[in-house]
């Protein structure tokens, strides 16, 4: 399917299309969310349906749905069997919630930069997104996968993403690169690439860790080159903490951003539902005001 043709049938979709009318900034904002999500692996359900059960109870959006680490008998991962794709899907038009993009956080552990099963779950997952409707699936480049400081890594995964490109082009799908990389070196990749499909998996907690000035990151990167962003705050529960999500809007509003926030804890002293209700209520203070006194919880 080509991408112009994915795209409008995700305005179709009874799940997804409910969402664009959800998350619009308020009045005279530039950023206009299609919802806030959270990663299932922070809603301690990795790679299992009942994420979306959890998600509803929260009030969230939608969930990232990982692929899982465990590879099965035949070296596959968890999401790439159909049998729980199917499941996935049916769980989404129960629940109502959303599925915006996919995760591949094995990459942690089993580097797409060296590793010969990374790169071929990467270009199996593009099946599974066009299953699941799904137009995002993130890269993870941290541990074992970490790019810093790794010029021949860098140089490895730029020549993967090469051959992913056409793949995820012609399926409408795009990869997004979340990483320790500053800008500059996200710049460079995407520039190596030359591809509309690879960008950028923009996560305001890991870049303030890094110490980059996010806002700035934000700006200079632009709408064309983030595909989605995590919220994060490493210190505390949202607004208690380090992170200035204010600020993360201000620049998300700088870019015209289009597109979901989804939610990746750090700290849950109190438990899932609990403290994710917490932080999502801050955020829907600050992005979604005028759907906070209506839907997020009290």
């Amino acid at each position: 399917m080509r991408r112009r043709h994915f795209v409008q049938s995700l305005a179709t979709l009874p799940v997804l299309g409910a969402w664009n009318a959800h998350g619009v900034a308020a009045p005279g904002g530039k950023c206009q969310l299609t919802g806030i999500g959270a990663c299932d692996w922070t809603l301690r359900q990795t790679a299992n349906p009942a994420s979306l059960d959890v998600a509803k109870e929260i009030g969230l959006d939608g969930v990232q749905v990982d692929f899982g680490h465990t590879p099965a008998a035949d070296g596959s991962l968890p999401l790439h069997d159909p049998k729980l794709q199917e499941e996935f899907l049916a769980k989404s038009q129960a629940t109502g919630i959303a599925i915006p993009s996919l995760a591949l956080g094995v990459l942690n552990s089993i580097a797409y930069k060296s590793e010969a099963s990374a790169e071929k779950w990467v270009l199996d997952s593009v099946p599974v997104a066009v299953k699941l409707k799904t137009p995002v699936v993130l890269l993870a480049f941290f541990g074992k996968g970490d790019l810093r400081q790794d010029e021949a890594g860098i140089a490895a995964t730029i020549a993967r993403l090469k051959t992913l490109a056409p793949k995820a082009e012609a399926a409408g799908i795009t990869y997004g690169i979340e990483s320790w990389l500053k800008v500059a070196d996200l710049e460079r990749i995407l520039d190596a690439v030359k591809s509309p499909t690879i960008k950028v998996y923009y996560d305001v907690g890991n870049m303030q860790k890094e110490s980059e000035d996010v806002h700035a990151a934000i700006l200079r990167l632009g709408r064309e080159r983030i595909c989605e962003v995590h919220a994060k705050d490493y210190d505390d529960l949202y607004g208690k903490g380090s992170m200035d999500f204010t600020r993360v809007k201000e620049a998300l509003d700088g870019i015209n951003y289009r597109g979901w926030i989804h939610m990746e804890g750090i700290k849950i002293p109190h438990g899932v539902v609990q403290d994710m209700q917490f932080d999502l209520r801050h955020l829907r203070s600050i992005f979604q005001p005028e759907r906070l006194s209506k839907t997020a919880p009290s």
